[in-house]
């Protein structure tokens, strides 16, 4: 028995350590989004994922084409910031070579934020105009990650307790 218990020990360790070898993928980031307009989709995102107020924050914008999502090669890309229906920040339009832009961003204003993404020379269309929420770091954030804390943590004990003693008492017979 002690054996047998020695080795789902040694296989829980041994598939743990192996996950911390394997490709990692990223996770989809509370703050991000993707509109797709006029044959393009841009994607954006933040990191931190709740940026601070004040504080210097990353941008993230991506751009791809079609239904394949292909990265195109260049765009030219101007951002609007606003925040209760007011334009407070502007970035002029930049020519970007690659598919990815991304930049230092300092967030002034808790709470969300309406971001207009303009993507230029894309499209016959004229100027294609991406719109997406953006929020910063709040009180509710803060209080948002700790229920879930709470909740995983509360549930891990319930567990723990409910089948440590049933196991602890099969291995003793």
């Amino acid at each position: 028995m002690k054996k047998q218990r020695s080795m789902i020990i040694a296989s829980f360790v041994l598939i743990f350590l192996a996950s911390g070898f394997s490709e990692v993928y990223a996770h989809s980031m509370f703050n991000s989004a993707e509109e797709f307009v006029g044959g393009y989709r841009v994607q954006v995102a933040t990191a931190p994922e709740f940026p601070q107020i004040d504080e210097p924050s990353q941008f993230m914008v991506r751009v791809t084409e079609g239904f394949e999502f292909e990265e195109v090669d260049r765009f030219t890309m101007g951002i609007r910031v606003f925040y209760n229906d007011q334009q407070i920040d502007a970035i002029p339009p930049t020519s970007i070579e690659g598919s990815h832009w991304d930049f230092d961003y300092i967030w002034r204003n808790s709470g969300n934020h309406i971001v207009k993404i303009d993507l230029y020379d894309m499209s016959e269309e004229g100027v294609l105009t991406y719109t997406f929420n953006m929020g910063t770091q709040s009180p509710f954030g803060v209080i948002f990650i700790a229920a879930i804390t709470v909740g995983a943590l509360t549930m891990t004990g319930v567990f723990i307790y409910i089948y440590i003693p049933k196991f602890l008492k099969k291995s003793k017979l």
